[in-house]
């Protein structure tokens, strides 16, 4: 038996090493994950309005999962350092419920894409019908425009029928020079014409949501199918160190 125990134990090397790798690799996907939902939450949160009429559970969805990682990815470098079979195994087990939930996140928001964009029409011509230049909605929707450099939701046409176009004209938000746009010519739909950005708000927002879906959809489904690894690695590392108990039995 000791021919075969003196093979075993450089492959159970070999395994630690790569699964504490791929550990730390994971550990550090958590704490970007958690750090994209603390900024989706703080920075992007009044954005949000524009996409839903509700509040959203996706930067809490995304801090949670971040969270569960760092703690998976720290256990799986103490389980792989005790190299303890039945620690791997459930180190693997970790891995494959964070693999199911990304999957299932993945092709839902890759399915109800067209829904997404639905709902953001609505809700953001609604916030361009009751814009009022003050509440979080409106400063969202002139965060936008700034941004975006867009206006209204099909083209600056669409403030026109808004509650605020009457009183002030179009939004300030949507001027391409800040210095050459007067509130005068912004309340004139002739003038006005010449002074904000042509595109729409809208267009702008689903071109990307189409053009960056394949690229999107294949992250999520790369990082998701990177647990595969983890959970090979976690399972072989198990077997080996089972193997080498055995054979000095």
């Amino acid at each position: 038996m000791a021919p075969r125990r003196f093979e075993t134990k450089p492959m159970i090397y070999c395994l630690k090493t790569l699964l504490l790798l791929y550990s730390f690799i994971f550990w550090v996907s958590g704490v970007v994950l958690l750090s994209v939902g603390l900024w989706w939450k703080f920075m992007l949160g009044p954005y949000m309005l524009l996409i839903s009429s509700s509040p959203s559970n996706a930067p809490y969805v995304l801090t949670g999962t971040g969270a569960a990682i760092i703690l998976f990815g720290l256990y799986g470098c103490f389980a792989t350092c005790r190299g303890r079979p039945w620690m791997l195994k459930l180190y693997a087990v970790f891995l494959s419920l964070v693999f199911l939930t990304e999957l299932i996140a993945g092709i839902s928001g890759f399915v109800f894409r067209h829904e997404i964009k639905e709902t953001f029409l609505t809700t953001f011509s609604d916030a361009v019908m009751r814009y009022d230049g003050r509440d979080d909605r409106s400063l969202a929707v002139d965060g936008v425009q700034r941004r975006l450099h867009c206006c209204g939701v099909y083209n600056y046409t669409s403030w026109f029928s808004s509650v605020y176009f009457p009183v002030s004209g179009v939004p300030s938000s949507c001027c391409v020079s800040f210095s050459d746009c007067s509130l005068t010519d912004l309340k004139d739909s002739t003038l006005a014409a010449h002074k904000v950005y042509k595109q729409g708000c809208y267009e702008l927002v689903t071109s990307f949501i189409e053009g960056n879906m394949g690229i999107i959809a294949g992250v999520t489904f790369g990082i998701a199918f990177s647990q595969l690894i983890g959970m090979s690695l976690a399972c072989c590392l198990s077997r080996f160190i089972n193997a080498n108990q055995y054979e000095m039995v």
